[in-house]
């Protein structure tokens, strides 16, 4: 006899109408109280009442004939979405309550279940399978199970596993494991520690079960409990319970395998590629899946006991992989990322909060840099210093002395060096004191871990480089005063920070007398070239030529020329930006960077790299078509704001719905606290010039006018005269500097015959054709009838610029400039198709 066969004899053998009266008074009752049924509760209905006094085998059959009305009503074509609804509840509410379920009892119900899913529902979202199981453990833990219940739930599982859509894992694990505990706790001495492993179907969860069944019984034991544990990470933050029990439990394991452990597996996530979309408007997939990004969570989370240097580094590495974006999707996963971020706020010491101060320039979602503000705030706030204290405090100097560090292998040394901004260089040495170019053989087999070690440091020291330069420059924007103790030690001094200070002009200031000094050729001297010998009781600030006199910072930038002195961020050569007679009379506003054109993503991208919080604007905005970037400015109680509107166009926007392009509007400050409008003339000239200057980069960097294709691939037509206009209109203050340092340079280069500025142009004269290259732009025109030539720029051809001297370091712009010089002044060695069919028209 079939199951299908044994479900009908049972339900002959009741009177099958009693169970339909009962059901219909449940659904009448609530019918006739709330007209609703997503409200009600069950235990206070007469007509549940009723039903809760049925003996368990009525239950049963009672629950029996409703799975299979719930089956006919879904199968019919204007289904009653409540009726279902509460037959779903019914049997919910009745399966939670005091009932005993005997094998016939579970065998029926399981599958019932089964057999009378709709096929476009999936079993466990359909059913409260949860509830089922949760009742049959209970039963267990009192009692044994059959033979035959186990094969139900074996079969159960396996229906339940089948499921491949990754929108339900998470369910479909919690459920199957839920089923594992039973046939667990069914099979052997209930007091065994059970396997726990990663469920969740992916190439991750292979490789790291794989490495934990190698593991000795014990150390296999120890991981089954940390994984148990892990399994319970569902909230936002660890529980004060879960930190005790993990440090419980890490205090009874390997820690070293553990560490290593970890570190392997992070490596794996940060290395693996996410799945892209199939279809367009699809959403791609983190490598993770969702089961075991949970798991892996809580793992992340117990990171913040171990208080090691790698860790800390690698979670810092992890976060930014997990905040990367996958199409149509977003964060690969914020949930993981979070939990970086709070075991670095966590970890002792200041390395967790030196990479958070690391991070907060490099990720870029909103949601993300608040949580990284308050982790800093809370960090600072703990040590009753500022945020800016705890940064200066928190770098790391990676042991450099005289921004180097050495590594000794045997008789053999290894140097890494600064050579530049987020750049090292690694020097070998024999015993004998001579260089050797590759890593000794001996190293590779005899020191892997100290190799790997000194690549790992010089790894950091790079990306913290870069990180402190970008957190210097934001200091500009501020009235920020040290001690000369503070400065001694924590950037003059600093291992890392002393190689980005030396080239910076600082300000000293002794009661009412300032000067200015960089510290050159290990003396500190004026921009004259003249010794100076600052007090120790004076407060040392950032040099802003903002605040200083033409004259002055003309002096500065001819010493750094002079002696060739690269800073390592724009400050002599620093764009500055004055209040202007047409702001006076706008008063609350500036309409400066107003009307230009702007590819949205790369706004987006470049605003939330200098801090500034902005959302996309998408053609989904119920109407919404303008948009503000805004920068809080706390410690002069300001809000900058910097207003764009979409550009709606037919097709302007991307598969996602986001406008493609953005015309910029009003720039404007208002009072942080009273959100009143602040007047220009009131806003501090060192902010007016600062926030001008971020916005005038916006427009400088993510303008459709430096797009030498944008007019050749279509463009907006209704636009194509701003192109046009901005390609080769007047100088922004970028380019105005940049035309400063082109004069300069000019005459040194080997192309100075053929090379020279006129107005906004740099003049090109080739062997076929002359050419203008707009330096603003730099976009080209070619003579005598100024016709357009568009060169793309090859980023994997060698930089012909890398040798030549330029006073600071981060204008790409320049770099593109003189690439295009000295290409254009051989144009007659140019191979190029693309390029020689444009200069070989006439």
């Amino acid at each position: 006899m079939g199951v299908l066969d044994k479900i009908k004899n049972i339900l002959n053998g009741t009177n099958k109408n009693d169970s339909q009266v009962l059901l219909d008074a449940v659904f009448s009752e609530i019918t006739v109280i709330d007209n609703g049924v997503y409200s009600t509760k069950y235990e206070k209905l007469e007509s549940f009442k009723r039903i809760v006094t049925l003996t368990d085998k009525e239950k049963v059959v009672f629950m029996t004939h409703c799975i299979i009305e719930n089956y006919k009503e879904k199968n019919k074509k204007n289904a009653d979405y409540r009726f279902s609804f509460i037959i779903n509840d019914v049997i919910k509410n009745l399966i939670k309550s005091k009932i005993v379920l005997d094998d016939e009892d579970i065998n029926l119900l399981s599958n019932s279940f089964l057999l009378y899913t709709p096929s476009n529902y999936n079993l466990f979202s359909f059913w409260p399978i949860n509830d089922f199981l949760n009742q049959i453990e209970k039963q267990i833990k009192r009692n044994t199970i059959s033979e035959s219940v186990i094969a139900t739930l074996k079969n159960l599982k396996e229906n339940i596993s089948s499921s491949n859509n990754h929108y339900d894992e998470k369910q479909i694990v919690k459920i199957t494991r839920k089923i594992d505990d039973i046939l667990f706790l069914s099979t052997i001495d209930k007091n065994e520690l059970k396997p726990i492993l990663f469920l969740g179907k992916d190439n991750f969860a292979n490789i790291a079960n794989h490495q934990i069944s190698l593991l000795p019984e014990k150390e296999k034991s120890n991981w089954y409990q940390i994984l148990a544990l892990s399994q319970k990470s569902t909230g936002s933050k660890p529980t004060a319970k879960f930190l005790t029990i993990s440090k419980e439990l890490l205090l009874q394991t390997d820690i070293t395998n553990f560490k290593n452990t970890l570190i392997d597996w992070f490596d794996f996530i940060i290395k693996s590629k996410d799945e892209l979309p199939e279809q367009q408007y699809y959403p791609g997939r983190f490598v993770i899946s969702s089961p075991n990004v949970d798991m892996l969570k809580g793992l992340i989370w117990m990171c913040s006991q171990l208080n090691d240097t790698a860790i800390i580094y690698k979670l810092s590495t992890l976060t930014e992989r997990c905040y990367r974006k996958i199409p149509n999707l977003g964060p690969a996963s914020a949930s993981m990322g979070n939990a970086c971020l709070y075991s670095l706020y966590k970890s002792e010491g200041l390395e967790g909060v030196n990479q958070l101060s690391r991070l907060k320039l490099r990720i870029k979602q909103n949601n993300t840099q608040k949580i990284i503000e308050n982790y800093l705030n809370n960090a600072a706030e703990e040590q009753g210093i500022s945020v800016y204290e705890i940064e200066d405090l928190a770098a790391d100097d990676f042991e450099l002395i005289n921004e180097s560090r050495t590594w000794h292998f045997e008789e053999y040394k290894a140097e890494v060096s600064i050579i530049g901004v987020g750049k090292t260089t690694t020097t070998w040495k024999k015993p004998d004191g001579k260089t050797q170019k590759t890593v000794p053989s001996f190293v590779n087999e005899k020191y892997a871990e100290n190799l790997k070690d000194l690549k790992n440091t010089k790894k950091q020291i790079e990306l913290n480089l870069s990180s402190q330069r970008d957190r210097i420059d934001r200091m500009l924007r501020s009235d920020r005063k040290m001690t000369w103790s503070h400065f001694n030690t924590y950037f003059l001094n600093h291992g890392l920070l002393s190689f980005l200070s030396k080239n910076i002009i600082w300000n000293f200031t002794e009661k009412d007398s300032t000067f200015s000094a960089i510290f050159h050729e290990n003396l500190w001297k004026s921009n004259t070239g003249s010794l100076v010998t600052p007090s120790t009781n004076c407060l040392i600030s950032l040099w802003h030529p903002t605040l200083s006199s033409v004259n002055e910072t003309s002096t500065w930038r001819n010493f750094l020329i002079k002696n060739k002195i690269q800073q390592p961020l724009k400050q002599a050569y620093r764009e500055i930006y004055i209040l202007t007679d047409a702001e006076v009379k706008t008063k609350s506003y500036s309409n400066r960077m107003a009307a230009h054109i702007l590819k949205q993503h790369q706004f987006n991208s470049l605003a939330k790299t200098r801090g500034w919080k902005y959302s996309l604007l998408g053609c989904f905005d119920d109407g919404r078509d303008n948009g503000t970037a805004e920068l809080n400015l706390k410690e002069y109680n300001l809000k900058a704001e910097f207003w764009v509107n979409e550009v709606n166009s037919d097709e302007a926007y991307n598969d996602t719905g986001i406008w493609n392009y953005i015309a910029t509007d009003q720039v404007r400050f208002s009072n942080l606290t009273t959100n009143e409008i602040v007047d220009l003339i009131d806003v501090p000239v060192l902010v007016l010039s600062e926030i001008l200057r971020d916005v005038d980069l916006f427009v400088g960097v993510a303008s459709v006018g430096n797009d030498p294709t944008w007019q050749d691939t279509g463009g907006i037509p209704a636009y194509r005269d701003y192109w046009q206009s901005y390609s080769f209109g007047d100088l922004t203050e970028t380019a105005k500097i940049r035309k400063d340092i082109l004069t300069a340079l000019i005459p040194r280069l080997k192309i100075n015959k053929v090379a020279e500025i006129k107005d906004k142009f740099l003049i090109i004269k080739g062997k076929i054709r002359t050419y203008k290259i707009h330096i603003g732009s730099t976009n080209i025109l070619m003579e005598p009838n100024d016709e357009y030539l568009c060169i793309v720029q090859d980023r994997s051809s060698k930089n012909q610029t890398e040798n030549i001297f330029l006073p600071f370091e981060g204008d790409n712009g320049l770099s593109i400039i003189l690439s295009k010089a000295f290409l254009l002044a051989d144009d007659d060695k140019i191979k190029d198709s693309t390029i020689t069919s444009q200069i070989g028209r006439t």
